[in-house]
């Protein structure tokens, strides 16, 4: 992944969260599969992309990240959603529905 590939799939995507990590982050670790199941079960028109911020630190900064477990959530090419550091499952679900459902109804 590069960030023009991340460019493209943003502008192609209907609907993208990007949860950037960092493999030495607890925090990361444990919320990503919980993130990935509220993508993947509550809005299945979301797809998800998942960036080890290690390996990928011009991709990282590049999108404005700079603390771990990131997320960015883009609807129809544009940023609608940015979390970061400490995040409510529960607050981005209602937040991601808030645009889910005027993008997908």
């Amino acid at each position: 992944m590069d960030i023009i590939n991340l460019e493209e799939r943003i502008k192609k995507a209907k609907a993208l969260l990007v949860y950037f990590f960092n493999p030495g982050c607890v925090a990361c670790k444990s919320l990503q599969p919980k993130v990935w199941e509220l993508a993947s079960v509550k809005f299945p028109e979301l797809e998800f992309l998942s960036i080890d911020a290690s390996i990928n630190p011009s991709i990282t900064a590049r999108a404005g990240v700079y603390s771990a477990p990131g997320i960015l959530v883009f609807f129809e090419g544009k940023e609608y959603i940015r979390e970061s550091k400490y995040i409510s499952v529960g607050q981005l679900e209602e937040k991601i529905l808030r645009y889910y459902d005027m993008v997908f109804s």
